[in-house]
């Protein structure tokens, strides 16, 4: 039984919890994060929140997904917080949802920390943490290190907002180039409603809604207290395993 149940969660993990953080790093292991190159697509909106809904993959493919999540962003600091049971698609079998709501693991939270150099991944329903280095932030980067280039596609309506559609192309200083096609809403002052790029062959479209220019908390940015820190995300799964299985095990 202890060998089906640890099928179950190494399956759910794959499924659920490494295709909806792909698409934002490229890193499953490391969790969603907002890079230097997409923080520049913000222009002067660097503090904000909002819902946002994150599609992936080929449309109508069996591994197109859409997951909502809330956003929260500050100069760079980053605070995603994602329920897995909201998750479409990416194939994901119709049971996983329920299984990752019993062992705690529905809800994530990831905070990224560019000037830590750290990512936090917080499950609120196991009351534990794991940290990750932000291997792209090996060193802190300023506004001058990137050159970004606008180019005007069209003018379009997107859910009710009168937007500019551009390409945009931000260079680091290293030559990396990455291309987005970005919809700035007019009456949000030029805020990117709809960002949709193509990284490692893989497409991502975000929708932003219900943004507010007001400055989050600093405590979004930090790891509430009460959670219990893990080495590692096998290490918090196999304690979860532990207590499940302690609670199915029969009185001696």
């Amino acid at each position: 039984m202890k060998k089906t149940f640890c099928s179950i969660v190494t399956g759910l993990l794959g499924l659920g919890l490494l295709n909806a953080t792909a698409q934002f790093s490229g890193r499953p292991s490391s969790g969603p994060s907002f890079g230097d190159a997409t923080a520049k697509l913000f222009g002067e909106h660097q503090s904000f929140s909002a819902t946002m809904e994150l599609e992936s993959g080929t449309p109508g493919s069996a591994q197109a997904m859409t997951m909502p999540c809330k956003i929260s962003f500050d100069n760079g600091k980053s605070c995603l917080e994602m329920n897995m049971g909201e998750m479409k698609g990416g194939g994901m079998p119709p049971e996983a949802a329920m299984q990752m709501k019993s062992m705690g693991m529905d809800k994530m939270v990831s905070i990224s920390r560019p000037d830590k150099k750290t990512m936090y991944l917080v499950y609120p329903g196991m009351q534990g943490y794991v940290e990750n280095p932000l291997k792209d932030q090996a060193e802190v980067t300023s506004p001058d290190d990137f050159k970004v280039e606008t180019t005007e596609l069209a003018k379009e309506n997107v859910e009710g907002h009168d937007c500019v559609k551009n390409k945009v192309v931000v260079t680091d200083k290293n030559g990396k180039i990455t291309e987005s096609t970005v919809w700035n809403a007019k009456d949000l002052r030029k805020f990117p409603v709809k960002i949709e790029t193509t990284e490692q062959g893989q497409k991502a479209i975000m929708h932003f809604k219900e943004v507010s220019f007001t400055k989050p908390a600093a405590s979004v940015f930090e790891v509430p207290a009460g959670m219990t820190k893990h080495a590692s995300m096998q290490a918090m799964m196999q304690e979860v395993m532990m207590k499940k299985m302690g609670g199915l095990m029969p009185p001696r």
